[in-house]
Parts: structure tokens; C-alpha cells; sequence
């Protein structure tokens, strides 16, 4: 999917930092490969780890120069402002607390930031980030990667051309098991951060997975919260956050939700699935199996759709990058959120307006994932109780 119109006479490519990802980090990594993958980024700058060594370490064996390799992100941000050839973005990938210290040090210096989800730890920095993205001229994106999926993009194009009529119910679920047991306690890092709450913020299961599975759900169905009722658990003896919740959903407009997320559901991969019911028909889609939509018009057979194949209609296209029956995953559906990023770096590069077209999750997406999940907590500490969100 590479960027249209740059065959013949291609943009410069954009100059990317990085804060946090450093050595061991996965998502660091995956920032990265999808950053390549169409070709529109170079990484030359990073304030890669908590400390100044591991820093310098992870930068060297990705092979910045050691000029470019930052103690912390306030000195990166100072001085890549200021270079000729500096950064014009930045992938902010540590854990849910930096997020907003870090963000707000580079959009105040005009520099566009892509930042890992969810938005931050808590909603009163939410609100704070939201209004230095709105006060800088810089772009901000929030990498819900799934949003970038051919067949999600025609999920909501279904959605949007009206052929599954009036929405009445969305159904969203996340199921994993890898927190089945208390691993935080035996020194794996992901599962350190993810379930502490200094770090994390209040939510667990509900920070973590249960943001993208709301987040998905909004977006195919174009539908807003207006109030939830939750059941949030921590079933592991000894674990600080949640690991699993249910939640139902009341939507602008009369439609129903239900949410459940775990990473505690045994036989559990990474079972994200997402089903949108109208009054002309409905949708399927499961993460697992990402080039597939299925879709049954009311009284009629049910319909597979491919990505790229019979059926699958311009929104899908403009993602996609290989014909039909090679399939398109993870990496990519990152990469369609970092090349939508680079096709709005590169307009306001040039003075020019943003495609329409052109689609990724924003800084008030994040806020509203950030709300859910306190409406989360706040819901089933007052035993399931209806919140307005």
C-alpha cells in the first residue's frame, strides 16, 4: 500500500524517533516493521529505555548514530526540534503511564506522534493530552492497529452504505489466556508492566485488550457510548488489576452492546471478534482469520467476503496491498495505520488539505477508550451499576 502518486517523483522519507521500545521490548519491534513496510518512514533517533545504558545499547544495534541516541525524551524532543534534519515524528511505545509526559514534549514542539494504545493511564492526563493535540499544529495517532484491516474497512463501509439498516446490536469480544497464571511474578516483563497499576493505569484486561475490542466495535459501527454496566473480576490470587469483564452497553440512538475480554480464558490466543446486527442484516468478523467477512442479508444465505475478492469494495482496496488469497495480518494492519499517518505528515508537508480518505484513530478515540475503562471500574465497584460515559 504504498503511497499514491510516488512512483515517479516520491517524498522524502519522513524521519521517525523513537521513546521506549528498546532491546526485549515486542512492541518496539512491531512499531518498527510496520514503519518499513511501505516504505515511508527512516528510524534515526531514539530515546529507546528507562535508563541511559540500555538506551545507548538498543540505539546501537539498531544502528543509530550515537548522536541520535537520547538519554530521555525531553532532551530528544529539545534538540530534534532544533536540528535542520531533525525528526517530524515520533513512536511513543512504553508503558501507559509515559505516554502523556512524552507526547506532550513533542507535539509542543511541532512534532507529529504516533502512540501506542491506550491513550494514557488515566483520564484527567487524557483530557490534558487531548488539549495540547488540539493547541499543537503537530498530527497525533493512536495506533489501534486493528482499525487498519482490509476487511474492517469494509465492515464499516457496509456499515456506512446502510445494508445492514439500523444498527441494534454490537457484540465485541477479546479472549486470551496468557495471564491464566501469575507470571507478573516470575519476573516476564510484559506481564510486569501490563499488571501493575502505576504503570497500567486502573484497568488490566480492560486497559490492555478491552480498549481495542470497544474501540473496533465503535468504529465499524459508527455507534456512541452513552452508558455502560460492568462486572469486572481479578481471578488471579494476588494480581493488582483485572483480568476479565463483562460489560454491557447502551449506544446513542437505542442500539445494545456486550463486551467481554479475559486474559485469563483458557485454549485463548488472541481471539479478538467483532459482530454488528441490523435490520437488514449482519456481520462477522474474527481477528484470527482476518481476510474474511462474513455477511447474511436478512431471509438470505449467508455470504463470504474476501479481501480483494468478489464483493470486497474500495475501502478494503485502498489498504491492501496483495491480491486476494495471500493473506494480510498483524504487521500490515500496523503499516496501514503508519502509511495513513505518512499520507497526513506528508499533506501538511506540502501546505496541502488531508484526504478525506485518509483514516486513523485519534487523540479523542483515545479519550474514549481511556473513559471506558474507568466507567469500567467505577461500574462494577458499585455492583454493575448503569454509568454514563
Amino acid at each position: 500500500m504504498a503511497i499514491e502518486g510516488t512512483t515517479e517523483k516520491r517524498e522524502p522519507r519522513i524521519k521517525l524517533g523513537m521513546v521506549g521500545g528498546g532491546s526485549g521490548a515486542f512492541i518496539g519491534a512491531v512499531h518498527r516493521i510496520a514503519s518499513r513496510i511501505d516504505d515511508q518512514y527512516e528510524l534515526v533517533a531514539g530515546a529507546l529505555s528507562s535508563t541511559p545504558e540500555k538506551s545507548r545499547q538498543s540505539g546501537a544495534e539498531l544502528g543509530l548514530h550515537p548522536s541520535r541516541i537520547y538519554d530521555d525524551f525531553k532532551a530528544m524532543a529539545i534538540r530534534e526540534a532544533k536540528l535542520k534534519d531533525g525528526i517530524e515524528a515520533v513512536s511513543i511505545v512504553t508503558p501507559n503511564h509515559m505516554h502523556y509526559p512524552a507526547a506532550k514534549e513533542f507535539l509542543r514542539r511541532g512534532i507529529h506522534v504516533i502512540c501506542d494504545k491506550p491513550l494514557t493511564s488515566n483520564l484527567a492526563d487524557a483530557k490534558k493530552l487531548l488539549k495540547v493535540a488540539e493547541e499543537s499544529d503537530a498530527l497525533f495517532v493512536l495506533t489501534h492497529n486493528y482499525t487498519g484491516y482490509p476487511m474492517v474497512r469494509q465492515a464499516r463501509e457496509m456499515v456506512r452504505n446502510g445494508e445492514l439498516g439500523e444498527i441494534r446490536i454490537v457484540q465485541m469480544e477479546y479472549p486470551q489466556d496468557w495471564l491464566a497464571e501469575p507470571i507478573e511474578q516470575t519476573g516476564q516483563k510484559q506481564a510486569a508492566w501490563r499488571t501493575d497499576p502505576k504503570q497500567s493505569g486502573v484497568g488490566g484486561s480492560t486497559g490492555d485488550i478491552g480498549t481495542h475490542a470497544y474501540n473496533l466495535g465503535c468504529f465499524i459501527s459508527g455507534l456512541e457510548l452513552e452508558e455502560l454496566a460492568a462486572d469486572v473480576h481479578t481471578f488471579v490470587a494476588g494480581r493488582q488489576l483485572d483480568d476479565n469483564a463483562h460489560v454491557m452497553m447502551r449506544f446513542a440512538g437505542g442500539a445494545k452492546g456486550l463486551l467481554w475480554c479475559s486474559q485469563v480464558a483458557t485454549g485463548h490466543e488472541n481471539g479478538l471478534k467483532v459482530r454488528v446486527y441490523g435490520t437488514k442484516g449482519g456481520i462477522e468478523w474474527v481477528q484470527a482469520d482476518p481476510n474474511y467477512l462474513w455477511f447474511t442479508p436478512l431471509g438470505k444465505p449467508r455470504q463470504l467476503i474476501t479481501r480483494n475478492g468478489a464483493g470486497s469494495g474500495a475501502d478494503a482496496a485502498r489498504v491492501s496491498r496483495i491480491p486476494s488469497g495471500h493473506p494480510e495480518g498483524y504487521l500490515e494492519g500496523f503499516a496501514t495505520i503508519y502509511t495513513e499517518a505518512a499520507r497526513a505528515i506528508i499533506a501538511k508537508r506540502k501546505g496541502e488539505k488531508v484526504d478525506p480518505a485518509v483514516l486513523y484513530p485519534t487523540v479523542q478515540d483515545g479519550v474514549k477508550g481511556v473513559a471506558f475503562v474507568e466507567a469500567c471500574i467505577a461500574s462494577s465497584k458499585r455492583n454493575g451499576a448503569w454509568i454514563k460515559v
